[in-house]
């Protein structure tokens, strides 16, 4: 019997998605909300979480490396995203984070349910259709220490306090901003953050 654990934040959604996977022979399903996840990782003991990125993307990534930590409950479960190749850099920070699977959102349902016999073997498993959001990913302008500086702008922080809690000069900060502004292509440091957004770089 495989263990589940379906993470999703739309609860209809994961109901329903949740109920079709126990009609599958020795799937075990369990669901939950991102926020709850990786106090259920630790009570349920998945073999497979299958967790949808764009949810996560409301409390930023480190979640999903929290799905795949284990800990002294057990091993660690093995990480299956559900995907957009329209959200690149989602895909590139979700394989960062240890994430064995790759599912489209756009796809057909029974491609989930292959997917979680894959990864639960410990085999990759990559939708095609995902191809070229993993090329975009690859092409990622932005550097880790750009990346930290726009997360903070995007919270709201100000020059100072952006340079206060990276250590970096003022100037370094406006810097790293033009610098930003530039790769994206964007008009200003608003547009940059939404850009960012958008593609899912932060």
């Amino acid at each position: 019997m495989i263990r589940v654990l379906l993470v999703h934040d739309a609860c209809l959604v994961r109901s329903v998605l949740a109920e079709w996977l126990r009609g599958e022979p020795e799937l075990s399903v369990y669901d939950c909300s991102w926020r709850g996840a990786p106090k259920r990782v630790r009570s349920v003991r998945p073999d497979v979480c299958a967790a949808d990125l764009d949810c996560a993307d409301a409390y930023g990534i480190p979640p999903v490396a929290e799905l795949s930590a284990g800990g002294a409950t057990g091993p660690a479960p093995r990480l299956l995203v559900l995907a957009q190749a329209s959200r690149p850099g989602l895909l590139k920070r979700a394989a960062e984070a240890g994430a064995l699977g790759f599912v489209d959102k756009e796809g057909a349902p029974e491609r989930l349910v292959t997917a979680i016999r894959e990864v639960a073997q410990g085999k990759r498993f990559v939708d095609d259709s995902l191809g070229f959001g993993f090329l975009k990913a690859a092409q990622m302008p932005l550097t880790r220490r750009e990346l930290s500086v726009l997360s903070l702008a995007a919270e709201g922080a100000s020059v100072a306090e952006i340079a206060g809690s990276l250590h970096l000069s003022h100037g370094t900060v406006r810097n790293y901003m033009a610098a930003i502004t530039r790769k994206t292509g964007a008009r200003n440091r608003i547009d940059a953050i939404r850009i960012s957004l958008g593609e899912g770089w932060l």
